[in-house]
């Protein structure tokens, strides 16, 4: 059989392939969002980015009533978004199976809370699989797919930011089970009204007792027997840090945590003399571990925030392997300079929030690239809550406060908007709001990769389909306002945007520009004249990478090579000291 490497994402796509999933649906975000481009890579599957979290499990539940084995894959917040069907569609259970990924973030490399989907699934009452490597998480989409369709449940497949990007060995298989199940009418199953909701509730109880006896008995969950002074249960990336760190000690290892495996953790805590719980997050086990009468250690010596890592846990727990632990923590390696998140040479976003700033409004943010207006030196975003969230917030404001109205923006991208932005622009029309609305058009889900949106006229199967107008859209919404205009032009960004917070009624400012890394050639890159520079350093106030100040020298330069030519330096600065390379004499 063909082993290869593979980073956890693309190992559940693989196991998609291989387990006959024939429909997949997501909205982008990372650590998940590899998963579905690595899916639509097959051309078994069809696989397609939804508008948001909840559009894709709401697509999902179709195909899985239609019979077909399904994956919905989306970050831990997603499912926040995702939570309204999932909790309903674990009362009805599915006809093909259906795998919920939930792509946790610990650390928050790159999301906005570290919340534990592992309470989730609990919360939901869905059964929950957490694998351990790449291979892993290719087989338990198998297995989740076969306790879904066994058990008439969806499942719950929760990765973490490691597990989704580290590469470990795969082996390959071939695809199977591709079939369909009879797609049959059933309206008490299906249709949850409260009569027969009611019944479906009674029906989910019963089958989580059968999936806590399961839970006892799957090779998921298992006992490996060493050295019994110490015990350590863990799961997922953790198992990988304790069998690294500890490799002589006792581990029971929880592939499937939810339902808990009450009988297995009594067995393992009797066979060894203290007992450790090891897990990134809440003290989720630990919980359930203490809930038993046992007594166990955990969140007192492992963080409750962040991740945790092999000497970590050598430090705190030790044991027979600590000589040869000690290796790893006297490894120092090589001082990296830290690169701050900063917003791409030529980002078309960089001179709205220069113009917020300069106009001193108070900015109600939201999620994707342009969330890093809030760092020096723009400092242009005053609030980032969820996707969405900005222009809800900004009419909260308004309304609580009208001294604040003509001082408040919202700002959101395009596929931000589409994600969860129309209800909130819908609530202001409909609220006889005076909000004025920024769309951050650069045609692309940028943060996560460029990937297609209802938009940008492609689909993730890169088939050609009709763009959502965003003036039509905005318009259709209530909203009679809608200016279009370029971001490049300061001074076209500075007038549209005094004129429309000064407007009494609410209105809609379309920024459009393509994400400079989405355009193929770059402009002429500037250059400073420093016989004209004044060093003043408005141009440094932008944030561009490419310039560089040089304090010791009191000069400003540009870097040619990271130029995007945006001409945003050149408009900033008030000694005319900056032209594009071939003016001047060049």
């Amino acid at each position: 059989m063909k082993k290869t490497l593979m980073t956890g994402n693309e190992a559940i796509a693989r196991g998609a392939y291989e387990y006959g999933v024939k429909v997949a649906a997501a909205y982008p975000g990372t650590p998940s969002t590899e998963i579905l481009e690595n899916a639509a890579k097959y051309d078994e599957i069809y696989a397609q980015w939804s508008p948001n979290e909840k559009v894709a499990l709401e697509v999902g539940i179709g195909s899985s009533l239609a019979g077909a084995r399904t994956l919905v894959t989306m970050k831990h917040v997603g499912v926040n978004v995702a939570a309204d069907p999932l909790m309903t569609f674990a009362y009805t259970g599915v006809n093909g199976g259906l795998v919920l990924v939930s792509a946790d973030d610990p650390g928050m490399h790159s999301s906005q809370n570290e919340q534990d989907n592992r309470r989730f699934a609990k919360f939901a009452k869905v059964p929950l699989l957490e694998p351990g490597d790449s291979q892993e998480a290719k087989d338990f989409v198998g297995l989740a797919l076969e306790i879904s369709e066994q058990f008439d449940i969806p499942v719950m497949l929760r990765t973490t930011t490691r597990i989704s990007h580290s590469m470990s060995e795969v082996t390959l298989g071939e695809r199977g089970n591709d079939g369909l199940q009879t797609c049959e009418r059933n309206a008490q199953k299906y249709v949850m009204i409260p009569a027969y909701a009611r019944v479906r509730h009674q029906l989910l109880e019963e089958k989580l007792v059968k999936l806590k006896e399961y839970s006892q008995e799957t090779p998921l969950n298992g006992i490996e027997w060493g050295d019994r002074e110490v015990g350590v249960i863990s799961s997922g990336i953790c198992y990988q840090y304790v069998k690294e760190a500890l490799p002589e000690v006792s581990v029971l290892k929880l592939g499937m945590p939810y339902p808990f495996p009450e009988s297995l953790v009594r067995e393992f805590a009797a066979g060894v003399k203290k007992l450790y719980v090891v897990e990134e997050l809440e003290p989720y086990l630990e919980e359930e571990i203490r809930a038993l009468g046992l007594e166990v250690t955990g969140k007192e010596i492992f963080p409750l925030n962040g991740e945790i890592n092999a000497s970590m846990v050598m430090e705190k727990i030790g044991g027979k392997a600590m000589s040869q632990a000690l290796k790893l923590t006297d490894y120092r390696p090589e001082e990296i300079p830290l690169r701050p998140p900063v917003m791409c040479p030529g980002c078309p976003h960089r001179g709205v929030f220069y113009v917020l700033k300069k106009l001193d409004l108070i900015v109600t943010g939201d999620i994707g690239c342009y969330t890093l207006g809030c760092l020096p030196p723009l400092e242009a975003m005053d609030t980032c809550v969820c996707m969405g969230a900005s222009i809800g917030v900004a009419l909260g404001m308004e309304k609580a406060d009208p001294n604040l109205k003509g001082r408040v923006v919202a700002v959101i991208g395009d596929s931000t908007f589409f994600h969860s932005g129309l209800t909130g622009t819908l609530d202001i029309a409909y609220n006889l709001g005076s909000s004025t609305v920024i769309i951050l058009d650069n045609r692309t889900t940028a943060m996560t990769g460029h990937q297609e949106h209802p938009g940008t006229g492609h689909t993730l199967k890169n088939e050609p389909s009709e763009p959502a107008d965003l003036v039509d859209v905005v318009k259709a919404l209530g909203i009679k306002r809608v200016v279009v205009a370029d971001p490049l032009d300061l001074e076209e960004v500075e007038k549209v945007i005094s004129v429309e917070v000064a407007s009494p009624e609410s209105s809609v400012i379309i920024f459009e520009s393509p994400c400079a890394l989405m355009v193929a050639e770059k402009g002429a890159a500037a250059r400073v004249e420093q016989e004209e520079c004044g060093y003043c350093a408005d141009c440094v106030s932008l944030g561009c990478p490419a310039m560089v100040n040089d304090t010791r020298a009191e000069e400003v330069r540009v870097t040619g090579e990271l130029c995007r030519g945006c001409g945003l330096c050149i408009q900033v600065c008030d000694f005319d000291a900056i032209q594009k390379a071939g003016e001047s004499g060049e």
